[in-house]
């Protein structure tokens, strides 16, 4: 009894999380998947693995699009047989799996710059890039010795990685965004501009801008997004925008409502009750509630005195938790929602069970689409929905809107 008791006691302060514990953890996993990494490449002669998949496989529609754009036929894109014959051509194998191209026509400026590269290394660029981005993002919002490594040991991490998908340009973008707003609030409003490339994420922030008077941010945002507009039709003509259009049902009802992808994968409430065998429109009508939950209680904490870093933590999970179409890769955005948290604890301390919730959601991605293929159990769904809950009823907290259960200190 006393051991459990010790143990609960833990958890309840977060003490089992030590510094020295992270970075053990962390250099471990780094060690682990990079050592599994290098004995799997050691066995292929192609870029192609022994279940038929590309090596980075998601990167494959990126690849294939950018050659189309190149050689003047970005529109065929669009078009799932020309873009599988693209595919296949590129790794000369007539047993690749189609990978639809969904991207609004700004994303074809990566693409054809990856494609004029050889596959393997236009990969290796991109992912390169696109994670250094993401580091140097997580290091100015949490300026700490650790930040680096636990950034990169993030389970999410290597979820993207190994799908050479853009996760860490993601957030990149919104984690930029939400640190450069206070002092730089043009900068912000362009990193928001550019999220267009996945406007599902950025489905929260002209509410929270709206909320809080960012006016600048949100004009800057709005002219980025026409600039974008404008030039995608400048040089690739307004048929372009007629086929990506033309492309979202056969993208909503292949690859997203009829779960080809895998209902393991997705971590929203909307897949979740798809994968427990619900109806569409149950998956949609919980889908809304949830995104108006999430709406009132942003618009609540970006209209009030809540503290930034809080008000930044929940708008970056929300972005997550708001749209059905979220992926395990997409959670390396949930690193910026830890990071904001954190910042804001190490000044102002960290109440009881916030250590243990941030440090939960720090694993989740490592084990979501596992326990979500055998059990059905959305792991990384739960870790978010707790995540915001925290941060939520922190900023009550601290607003003097709730009082907290327990008042205790965690300092850091």
């Amino acid at each position: 009894m006393q051991a459990l008791t010790s143990i609960w006691q833990n958890i309840q302060s977060g003490g089992w999380v030590t510094a020295e514990r992270m970075r053990a953890y962390s250099i471990i996993l780094i060690a682990v998947v990079t050592i599994t990494a290098g004995i799997g490449f050691s066995r292929l002669d192609t870029w192609v693995d022994d279940s038929g998949k590309p090596i980075g496989t998601d990167f494959t529609n990126t690849y294939a699009a950018g050659y189309l754009a190149n050689k003047g036929m970005a529109a065929s894109a669009y078009n799932p047989l020309i873009q599988h014959s693209i595919e296949k051509a590129i790794f000369e194998r007539s047993d690749i799996p189609l990978f639809t191209w969904n991207y609004p026509p700004f994303f074809f400026a990566i693409a054809a710059f990856v494609a004029l590269m050889p596959y393997g290394w236009g990969l290796f660029c991109w992912v390169a890039a696109s994670l250094s981005t993401y580091l140097l993002t997580m290091r100015a919002i949490l300026p700490r010795p650790e930040t680096l490594l636990l950034a990169l040991a993030f389970p999410a991490s290597f979820v993207n990685i190994g799908h050479g998908q853009n996760g860490f340009l993601t957030a990149a973008l919104i984690g930029g965004a939400l640190h450069f707003m206070p002092r730089r609030p043009w900068l912000a409003g362009l990193l928001i501009g550019l999220l267009v490339y996945k406007p599902h994420f950025g489905l929260m922030i002209p509410l929270c801008l709206l909320a809080d008077r960012r006016w600048i941010t949100f004009i800057a945002a709005a002219c980025s997004v026409i600039v974008l507009s404008a030039l995608s039709v400048a040089i690739m003509g307004v048929d372009i925008w007629k086929a990506f259009l033309q492309s979202t049902d056969v993208t909503q009802k292949l690859v997203f409502e009829s779960g080809a992808t895998g209902w393991e994968k997705f971590q929203s409430v909307f897949a979740a009750i798809r994968a427990w065998n619900g109806s569409l429109t149950l998956a949609y009508s919980v889908q809304g509630m949830l995104a108006l939950v999430l709406a009132t209680s942003l618009f609540w904490m970006w209209r009030g005195n809540a503290a930034y870093d809080l008000k930044a933590s929940a708008l970056a999970t929300a972005s997550l938790l708001a749209t059905p179409y979220a992926l395990d890769y997409d959670m390396v955005v949930l690193a910026v929602s830890i990071a904001f948290f954190v910042r804001h604890g190490l000044a102002h301390g960290f109440r009881d069970y916030e250590i243990t919730v941030l440090a939960a959601t720090w694993i989740a991605p490592l084990i979501a689409r596992t326990a979500g293929g055998l059990t059905g159990i959305p792991i990384g769904l739960i870790a978010m929905i707790l995540l915001f809950a925290v941060t939520a009823y922190r900023a009550a907290c601290d607003t003097g809107a709730l009082s907290p259960v327990r008042s205790k200190m965690a300092q850091a």
